[in-house]
């Protein structure tokens, strides 16, 4: 039975202070229409830009989740992400005054009162969810960090956390449905270390926090004057002596609350995939840094599903977006070893290309005399060049750059190229550039059939 995407009856608003940076902020949740996710929009910034949910807009993790898009970020959206997400909310416009969304007790309960007092109706059109084909995984074996996400007809979360802690120990926290987050998980609150909160204030952060938005673990004994040192760092004095536990003696909503705590970020940062998922997530020490990587490779697995089912159309009539003569001009590969004869389409994100493909290439002189093949290594170095004519298209005196190689991953040759061919070629960003450094899902056709695909990462460097 299909189901239909949904948003809010109407806009409702929130006020509190954000975590990290002090500030008082109202965050103002809007309906959208269909198909347009989750943005953020920046009321307190000229033009009021705009900041898509998504997870290649990540750009810090560090006690929380920052966007950047549009010379503009917003931070710690974690919590409000959780609320649109465990309600099942599929399209909102999320408006702040500020740079970072309000902690409001640390927990997601806040948002999703106040969103499900506002309501929530349905669309005309169908909800479009990620299912997960084949297992993906992000792990930091350092750390001990495993997420992996495994298909399943649903969503779920299973949790496992561990800080070499005497007050926690091992927790283990479970969603095993969607519409079990507002009774099981919105309302657990995040959670610090007692000798963190120094170090982290130092740092500039948790500058909003106080122990109304925040469990405090004390993992041992400490002396009534330290209690009292960092009590005034936080403008708290008062707090008299404790035990080793919960430092401000709140009681917990529920024994295992910092690891559904754990569970709600991953809602939250899960959200960044960009459409409710199908499949079965099990993380073990989780973190924003994780949770946000998982979701960007969730991404490219979704990107990539999408372009296997778009095969380019050539149609030689239409006049090319680059002639050869553009492509020399932007390339430094001469005969024998420029494979892009022309390109037939270009935007920010993707390029086609055409390399036709004559039994007068010098390559099969020797491969093979009997049976003439073209080299499956010349046809990712067709890709690649395709790849660096996108790259390089974006900068300014691109004739100044080159493209090199980093890795070349999950490689695949589906068909042979022979004499009389024409190839498509195919490539598109996975992520956006960052420090020269550039991913890209490259494919080949010969008509309908996809000859070769596979994922490259090169570096973009000026020439000496």
């Amino acid at each position: 039975m299909s189901e239909k995407q949904r948003t809010l009856a109407k806009e409702v608003t929130l006020s509190g202070k954000g975590l990290h940076t002090g500030i008082n902020v109202d965050i103002t949740f809007k309906p959208a229409p269909a198909n347009h996710g989750y943005k953020f929009c920046r009321t307190d910034l000229p033009g009021k830009p705009i900041i898509d949910a998504l997870a290649e807009h990540v750009t810090d993790t560090s006690r929380g989740t920052t966007l950047v898009q549009n010379n503009a970020s917003v931070s710690t959206i974690e919590h409000a992400l959780a609320a649109l997400h465990g309600l099942q909310v599929d399209n909102a416009l999320i408006e702040l005054n500020g740079p970072e969304a309000p902690i409001m007790g640390g927990s997601s309960w806040a948002f999703v009162k106040a969103i499900k007092e506002t309501g929530i109706v349905e669309l005309k059109d169908e909800r479009n969810y990620f299912t997960v084909k084949q297992k993906i995984v992000f792990s930091d074996e350092e750390h001990g960090v495993d997420l992996i996400v495994y298909p399943d007809d649903h969503f779920s979360i299973n949790v496992l956390i561990d800080y070499n802690s005497k007050i926690l120990g091992n927790q283990y926290a479970i969603l095993d449905s969607i519409k079990d987050f507002e009774e099981e998980i919105c309302k657990s609150r995040t959670f610090v270390f007692f000798h963190e909160l120094e170090p982290l204030f130092k740092l500039g952060l948790i500058k909003g926090g106080d122990l109304d938005n925040a469990i405090v673990i004390l993992e041992k004994e400490v002396d009534q004057s330290e209690i009292d040192r960092i009590a005034k760092l936080f403008n708290r004095p008062g707090i008299s002596t404790h035990t080793a536990g919960i430092l401000n003696n709140t009681e917990l909503i529920y024994p295992n609350e910092p690891a559904r705590h754990k569970l709600l970020d991953i809602m939250g940062d899960l959200a960044l995939v960009g459409h409710p998922i199908k499949g079965k997530v099990v993380a073990t020490r989780p973190g924003h840094y994780a949770n946000t990587r998982l979701a960007r490779s969730m991404r490219q697995e979704m990107k990539k599903s999408l372009s296997k089912r778009e095969i380019p159309v050539y149609d030689p009539t239409i006049p090319p977006v680059l002639t050869l003569e553009d492509i020399k001009k932007k390339l430094p590969h001469r005969f024998p070893f420029l494979f892009v004869d022309k390109v037939i389409f270009m935007d920010v994100n993707k390029i086609v290309g055409i390399k036709n493909v004559t039994f007068n290439e010098p390559f099969f002189q020797g491969h093979f005399p009997d049976e003439p093949i073209m080299p499956g290594v010349l046809l990712v170095e067709a890709l690649a060049q395709a790849g660096g004519l996108l790259v390089l298209t974006s900068l300014e005196e691109p004739e100044k750059y080159s493209t090199y190689f980093l890795k070349i991953d999950k490689l695949k040759f589906k068909h042979k190229v022979v004499p009389g061919d024409t190839v498509i070629l195919k490539m598109e960003l996975i992520e956006p550039m960052r420090r020269g450094i550039v991913s890209m899902y490259g494919q080949a056709f010969v008509g309908n059939n996809l000859v070769v695909e596979g994922e490259m990462v090169a570096q973009v460097v000026k020439n000496k």
